[in-house]
């Protein structure tokens, strides 16, 4: 199993945007809430400021990690401008032990 750090950066520039991850939010934070229970979402929360977010997943590979993202609520109602997920190896601290256990 692979941990990636996911790092979304959400569409803006208008105010509907803003307006639709308002209305999006309270599905997109259940669907995570749903994903930790599953052990899939390790972390997840997003940068000050709001444009944009860290979340820790874990996933068998790359194409099981998109898969997931897809089911995102943010990501069905094209609230995601761009996506970047990179293999990621915690040895010290909590996330390390959450992974090794």
């Amino acid at each position: 199993m692979t941990v990636f750090a996911v790092e979304y950066r959400y569409a803006s520039g208008t105010e509907s945007a803003a307006s639709r991850l308002d209305e999006v939010r309270p599905a997109h934070r259940a669907w995570l809430a749903e994903q930790a229970e599953a052990g899939t979402v390790l972390a997840s929360g997003p940068y000050e400021g709001g444009a944009s977010a860290l979340l820790i997943f874990r996933a068998e590979d790359r194409s099981a990690l998109d898969a997931v993202l897809a089911q995102d609520p943010f990501a069905e109602a094209g609230l995601i401008e761009s996506t970047e997920a990179t293999p990621w190896k915690p040895i010290i601290g909590r996330l390390a032990d959450a992974v090794t256990a």
